[in-house]
């Protein structure tokens, strides 16, 4: 069991560098003509054909109905709602607004989780996401100048249901989740988002000039794709089978840090010692959370205290 969560937290820390990556990658492609909607699409689309390969290397599971209907607004909260909302509410507010309301999805999870699934909301779980909040909102205040766009009410509102969004997919679907392999799952969930995604933006990526696209614009895309679609979303299946909600979401965190160390790397910034204390923090505040007990955990010790009366 312990082999299986060092695995599932190998996973997810694996996810979050490829998705701080794409914070700058994706950004650096649409200063193109692609747009914000058309690499949406690219991800959706790309991401259904890349599971749909996968999926011919695994044994053929038969999905039930009930399940595909689940899939379906899995699909929508994961990545439709949490994908769509995030890209409209970043063209309407500033990135420093949005980049501070993604540190609010570990608490969106762990009160959901609480209410779902019943997860006892125990001190070191509040103490572990309110310090990684303070070591992310350090790193993010401490890299974002004063030139970004003026905020919008109406974009931190979609920024901030974006984020609740994922945590409800976190937290409602993990059942789901655990009984079919997790390229069956996605190879789904990417089919119904490329459905929904492409009445939406089919005017934009046909007018694309795909021609007079970059070869550095294509491999920038093509890691979008692959590298911070198909195998992130792989890998935080992966991790949703062993960790719980709230653990998985504290790992939005590290997004910050990545995106510190790739500015630092490139030379368009510095690590100082608040930088510094802003990693320690949030590392902390990972391991608080996965050092708190599950409500299993807590029964389990329930039972075995009865059992010695």
């Amino acid at each position: 069991m312990k082999n299986k969560t060092y695995s599932a937290h190998i996973c997810m820390l694996i996810a979050s560098i490829a998705w701080g990556l794409m914070a700058p990658i994706g950004k650096d492609v649409m200063s193109t003509e692609v747009t914000a909607l058309s690499l949406a699409t690219f991800r959706m689309v790309g991401g259904a054909i890349c599971f749909w390969i996968a999926s011919l290397f695994i044994k053929h599971e038969e999905t039930k109905p009930h399940d595909l209907l689940q899939f379906f607004f899995a699909a929508l909260f994961a990545i439709v709602f949490n994908q769509g909302m995030y890209i409209f509410g970043l063209s309407l507010t500033s990135p420093i607004n949005a980049s501070i309301i993604t540190t609010m999805a570990p608490i969106a999870t762990m009160i959901l989780a609480a209410i779902h699934l019943h997860e006892p909301i125990t001190n070191k779980k509040v103490g572990g996401v309110f310090l990684g909040a303070i070591g992310a909102l350090i790193l993010i205040l401490g890299s974002t100048g004063h030139n970004g766009a003026e905020s919008n009410s109406l974009g931190d509102l979609l920024c901030l249901l974006a984020q609740i969004s994922f945590a409800v997919y976190l937290t409602f679907f993990k059942g789901l989740v655990t009984k079919y392999h997790p390229i069956t799952c996605m190879k789904w969930m990417f089919t119904y988002a490329a459905i929904c995604f492409i009445p939406l933006s089919y005017h934009e990526v046909s007018t694309l000039p795909f021609a007079s696209l970059s070869l550095q614009t294509w491999s920038e895309i093509m890691f979008v794709v692959v590298g911070a679609t198909f195998m992130t979303f792989l890998l935080l299946m992966f991790a949703q089978k062993t960790l719980r909600p709230t653990v998985l979401s504290m790992y939005n965190y590290t997004q910050p840090i990545v995106a510190s160390v790739v500015s630092v790397i490139i030379g368009l910034g510095t690590f100082g010692y608040m930088k510094g204390i802003a990693v320690v923090l949030v590392f902390a505040g990972v391991y608080l959370v996965t050092q708190s007990k599950s409500r299993a955990e807590m029964l389990k010790e329930m039972e075995k205290k009865e059992s010695d009366k």
